[in-house]
């Protein structure tokens, strides 16, 4: 299983991606575009980019706490399953529903969970904690992105 992980969690990272994308219905191509929108919001072909490296991250990140092992490993690993059902539940949020609110108060505990998370990874592994310094920035960035959309379109 160890020698698997560093293939295997970057794979069901990326699935859950992928599967979050599926249930986000069509509102990136219909509603998104008429939003009005934060000046700092990046253009639209960087999310897929940065959401692919964010989730093989993740992945490399928890492969390598399962394949140190150790104190602290059982709980770095249900924090992640956590982290990454929540992070499934905000595109179906935000672009299935418009439920901006909703999913910025998705962000606010998947950003809680990510820095449990980190903390997590840090007392089994610190490169897998560092690798998530990334994706704690991203969320931190979604959520003012995620703000603006909410308090423009309310």
């Amino acid at each position: 299983m160890k020698k698997l992980a560093l293939l295997l969690f970057p794979l069901l990272a990326l699935a859950a991606g992928a599967f979050s994308w599926t249930l986000s219905g069509n509102g990136l191509e219909t509603v998104y575009p008429l939003l009005a929108l934060s000046p700092l919001t990046p253009p639209g072909a960087v999310f897929p980019v940065v959401w692919t490296i964010l989730y093989l991250l993740m992945g490399l990140g928890l492969a390598l706490v399962v394949r140190k092992g150790g104190p602290g490993t059982s709980l770095a690993v249900v924090i992640w399953v956590l982290q990454l059902a929540v992070n499934v539940i905000w595109s179906p949020l935000f672009f299935g529903r418009g439920d901006y609110l909703a999913a910025l108060l998705c962000l606010g505990v998947l950003w809680l969970l990510i820095l449990l998370m980190l903390f997590a990874f840090h007392s089994v592994s610190r490169a897998a904690a560092w690798l998530q310094i990334p994706y704690f920035l991203w969320v931190s960035f979604a959520g003012y992105l995620n703000y603006t959309v909410w308090a423009l379109n309310r």
